[in-house]
């Protein structure tokens, strides 16, 4: 066997690839991990937008009602 066979047209007589083509384009574009675990639209529409916090170790635990 070949790596290209012989037979086939120069040009591809059938429907249209195009379609097939801008899908697999959509697909290359997409991250990997999106790919095998995706997040449904919903979760991600009420994910919590991410906010800094303190450095653990960095809070103050001293009682503020001690010092009275």
């Amino acid at each position: 066997m070949t790596g290209t066979p012989e037979n086939l047209p120069d040009t591809p007589d059938g429907p249209d690839l195009a379609a097939l083509r801008e899908e697999i384009d959509e697909l290359k574009d997409t991250p990997t991990e999106e790919l095998i675990s995706p997040v449904p639209h919903a979760v991600e529409e009420a994910a919590p937008t991410p906010a800094p916090t303190d450095a653990i170790g960095s809070e103050d635990w001293k009682d503020p009602h001690a010092g009275h």
